[in-house]
């Protein structure tokens, strides 16, 4: 079993949301669909970030180290990290 610790992306907003759970790709799509009123004006949001845990206790703890920073740079240079290798 598998868990994420996942980051969306709001261009209409320019914002970025993040998040974790067991299945990203229906995750996702709830935002998508309204489902999550935080993100609902947000939509669509695109999965820009992603890692992958056994446990879910580490997906959370990783959620909020990232949440904590309280920086988009911080997340953009993740984001960077793993998109130019």
């Amino acid at each position: 079993m598998s868990f994420f610790t996942y980051i969306i992306y709001s261009d209409s907003k320019n914002k970025y949301y993040v998040g974790y759970t067991q299945d990203i790709e229906t995750r996702v799509c709830k935002h998508n669909n309204g489902a999550t009123p935080s993100t609902r004006p947000g939509r669509p949001w695109i999965l820009v970030y992603s890692e992958e845990y056994t446990e879910k206790s580490a997906a959370i703890r990783r959620e909020i180290e990232i949440k904590k920073m309280k920086s988009r740079k911080y997340i953009e240079q993740l984001i960077g990290k793993t998109q130019n290798g």
